[in-house]
C-alpha cells in the first residue's frame, strides 16, 4: 500500500468540526465520524481508524457525536465533507441520514459505513454478523446455565431500542434461549448508554426480578454495570454481553460476570480508512456491500479473537483493551494482510450482516 508522510488530526464534537471546515483539507485528508462520544468501545474503534491512517500516510479527522442523533452526526459529516475531505467513514444511527449520505456519495465522495448502518446507504459496512453474533451470546449463556434443562427467567436489556444492529442482536440472542424451553426472557428493556444510567436501569430490572438467573446486555457498558451488579447482590446471576473494554473485561476476571462478545473494534476503525483510501487513490467505486469485521468470545477461561489472529491468554486480552500500542502490533499481520487486491475484491451482500 502507498506511504505518505503526514499527521494526524483529531477533533472531538461539533464546535470544533466546524471550525475544521473553515480551513480547507490538505489534499488526502479524511474524515471519521462516531456516535457514542467517550464510550471506551468506540474510542477503540477510533484507535483503529488513526492507526490506518498512520500506517496509510493520510490526515485523519475525527468527530464525535453524544448519544446517537442521526441529525447531529449527519452535520458532522457535512461539515467535513464542505470542506473538502475525500472520503468519509461514519457509523450510521438512522435511515434519516441515508438521503443525505447518498447526496454526499453522489458527488464524488465515497462513505463507508461501520458499527452501526442503513441499508439505504450507497456504500459498504464494516462490523459483525448481528445476529450472529446474538445467537453465539445467547448459546454460551444457555451453557453455563445447563444447557437443555435450564430454568428461570432471563432479562434482556438494549441501550439503543430501534438500532437496527442491536435489534438484531436480541432475536439471536432469544433464539439461542428457545434451546431450553425453561428458560424465559423478559425484554429487551431500554438500559440507556451513559455508565451511571446503564447501571441504575439495570438496579432497578434485577430488583424487579430478584430471581433472574441471567442478565444480558447488547452494548458495550453493560457488562461492567452487570459485573458491579452481580457482586453487590452475592453473584447470583450469569452476566453476558458485548465488547472488550476494559472495565468489562476487569468485571469477568474478577468472577462478577462471564462472557463479552468482542466485534473487533480495531478492525471496524481500520479497515474502513484502508477502504476509502484505496478507492481514492485507485479510481474504485464502492458500493453497497457487507465486510464482516468478525467476532470474538472472551470468558475468563478461553479467549478466541478471531481474523486468523494468534492466540493470547485472558491477561495479554485485558493489556490490549487499555493499550492501542499494543493492539496496533497485534493486528499487525492481519492489517498488512490489506493489499490492494484483497481491498478490490467484491464484499458479501448487505444481506449478510443479518443473516
Amino acid at each position: 500500500m502507498i506511504k505518505l508522510k503526514t499527521t494526524t488530526i483529531v477533533i472531538a464534537g461539533a464546535a470544533a468540526a466546524l471550525l475544521s471546515a473553515s480551513s480547507a483539507m490538505a489534499q488526502d485528508a479524511y474524515a471519521f465520524v462516531t456516535h457514542s462520544q467517550g464510550d471506551a468501545f468506540v474510542q477503540q474503534i477510533i484507535d483503529g481508524a488513526q492507526q490506518a491512517a498512520k500506517d496509510l500516510g493520510v490526515k485523519l479527522n475525527v468527530a464525535q457525536q453524544s448519544g446517537s442523533d442521526p441529525e447531529g452526526q449527519l452535520k458532522l459529516v457535512q461539515n467535513f465533507v464542505n470542506a473538502g475531505v475525500k472520503g468519509v467513514a461514519t457509523s450510521v444511527p438512522g435511515d434519516s441520514m441515508a438521503s443525505a449520505l447518498n447526496d454526499i456519495v453522489a458527488s464524488g465522495v465515497p462513505v463507508v459505513q461501520y458499527n452501526l448502518l442503513s441499508q439505504q446507504v450507497n456504500g459498504p459496512y464494516v462490523g459483525e454478523k448481528s445476529v450472529e453474533s446474538g445467537r453465539v451470546l445467547g448459546k454460551m449463556i444457555v451453557q453455563k446455565l445447563g444447557g437443555a434443562s435450564a430454568k428461570g427467567t432471563v432479562i434482556i436489556g438494549n441501550c439503543f431500542p430501534g438500532i437496527p444492529v442491536l435489534e438484531n442482536r436480541a432475536k439471536g440472542v432469544e433464539e439461542s434461549l428457545a434451546a431450553a424451553p425453561g428458560l424465559k426472557y423478559v425484554g429487551p428493556f431500554d438500559v440507556k448508554v451513559s455508565a451511571v444510567e446503564n447501571y441504575n436501569h439495570w438496579e432497578q430490572l434485577y430488583a424487579a426480578n430478584p430471581d433472574a438467573v441471567a442478565l444480558i446486555g447488547l452494548c458495550a457498558p453493560d457488562v461492567a454495570s452487570l459485573g458491579q451488579l452481580n457482586a453487590a447482590n452475592g453473584d447470583k446471576f450469569v452476566a453476558g454481553g458485548y465488547d472488550l473494554t476494559e472495565l468489562n473485561l476487569k468485571a469477568i476476571k474478577e468472577g462478577h460476570a462471564y462472557v463479552t462478545i468482542g466485534q473487533s473494534a480495531y478492525v471496524q476503525g481500520y479497515l474502513p480508512i484502508a477502504l476509502l483510501v484505496n478507492a481514492t487513490k485507485n479510481g474504485k467505486t464502492l458500493g453497497k456491500g457487507f465486510y464482516n469485521a468478525g467476532a470474538q468470545a472472551v470468558t475468563a477461561d478461553s479467549v478466541d479473537m478471531g481474523n486468523g489472529l494468534k492466540p493470547i491468554g485472558f491477561d495479554e486480552a485485558q493489556k490490549l483493551a487499555s493499550d492501542p500500542a499494543a493492539t496496533a502490533a497485534y493486528y499487525k499481520p492481519w492489517a498488512d494482510s490489506l493489499t490492494a487486491d484483497v481491498l478490490n475484491k467484491e464484499p458479501a451482500p448487505i444481506a449478510a450482516e443479518h443473516e
